[in-house]
């Protein structure tokens, strides 16, 4: 970061006392990964996406302290060592050096972007996309148009979304279709692409339990299940490597949500009489993406061609034994189509990047 961005240094430093969720917004606000805490201007920790989601794992609170999320010791160096910067990104394998005076004071931030640093390992991982539904909340484009292929600016989101995954070395994909499955199978069968499209084709709506009963024999690996109407900024790898390092069988991309209820909600004693009232009150809450990491076996326990709503195939998974995982992300990370006032914001969003 040049001296000339100094307001971009200011953006990154927060008070230690600074809500998790107020981080978490700061973090997409900034789009850099990391925030580094403050107290009268001497740096004294930093906080990543990383240490925020483990502490969301442990079930904390999202309105207390981010110091209670931060690393207490993260790495510096003396703004006049600047020149070391590239050899200890490289040493410690970080993405961000800050540089301070001589009281500690960050004056300046060092990030990996450009350096020859090693490349992340890219994933050898299937791509699964539910493509088969009607969309009928996106009626009346889905008279005309099957949900995969509404186009998000240039692209239908289809391919939004599979450039996603081909960017972290994704390049084998399934859509599993029905509703107006020809029109799909002819746009990507057209497209010059450096990737692999296969179909499984529905008869009848299975949903997506049901629909992944198609595909059993034919994924062997771990692999990705999407929604054709999301897109999630998330390190993909990371998630992989959390799902194999936490053994799961099935891994949600679940997004923090924030709500506040405008009104006052009333609460009513035995007797029925007033016992508290709370004047908007803010709720926070982990909802599913349509994301997920799944273990071929997954499908292995499917019943072919039986129509099984998803959840069902979570809960199965649980009552065997096998661990179900939460990868949780922010609420900025997840734009959803389903309707058609996302779709617009979804479409405004893309348009700004």
């Amino acid at each position: 970061m040049k001296n000339d961005a100094a307001m971009r240094v200011d953006d990154l430093l927060i008070d230690g006392g600074t809500t998790v969720l107020d981080a978490m917004r700061r973090l997409d606000e900034t789009g850099r990964g990391i925030l580094f805490l403050t107290q009268e201007g001497a740096l004294r920790g930093c906080v990543t996406d990383g240490d925020i989601r483990r502490y969301i794992l442990k079930g904390l609170p999202l309105d207390g302290a981010v110091r209670s999320a931060a690393n207490a010791s993260p790495c510096a160096l003396p703004i006049e060592s600047r020149a070391r910067a590239r050899g200890l990104l490289l040493e410690k394998g970080i993405g961000a050096l800050p540089l301070l005076d001589k009281k500690g004071r960050v004056q300046d931030v060092v990030f990996a972007d450009g350096l020859d640093v090693v490349p992340p390992k890219k994933l050898d991982a299937p791509v699964v996309i539910m493509a088969g539904g009607l969309g009928t909340r996106l009626y009346p484009y889905t008279k005309i148009l099957p949900k995969p292929l509404i186009p998000i600016g240039e692209l239908p989101i289809a391919e939004h979304i599979i450039h996603r995954f081909t960017d972290v070395g994704c390049d084998s994909f399934t859509f599993i279709v029905n509703y107006k499955k020809s029109m799909i199978k002819s746009y990507f069968n057209d497209l010059q692409k450096d990737y692999s499209v296969d179909y499984a084709d529905e008869d009848e709506p299975l949903g997506t339990g049901g629909g992944l009963s198609l595909l059993k024999g034919k994924i062997t690996r771990t692999f990705f299940l999407t929604n054709c109407d999301i897109l999630i900024d998330a390190d993909f790898a990371d998630l992989y490597q959390a799902h194999k390092e936490q053994g799961n069988a099935i891994t949600m991309v679940c997004a923090v949500k924030h709500f506040t209820i405008p009104y006052g909600v009333v609460e009513l004693n035995e007797g029925g009489a007033l016992s508290a009232i709370s004047e908007k009150p803010e709720m926070n809450f982990l909802t599913n993406t349509g994301l997920y990491v799944l273990e071929p076996s997954v499908i292995d326990g499917l019943r072919p061609n039986e129509p099984v709503p998803f959840t069902d195939v979570i809960e199965s998974v649980r009552a065997s034994g096998r661990r179900v995982g939460v990868y949780p992300v922010s609420e900025h990370s997840w734009m959803d189509m389903g309707q058609l006032e996302e779709l617009d914001n979804m479409r405004r969003r893309l348009e700004l990047r």
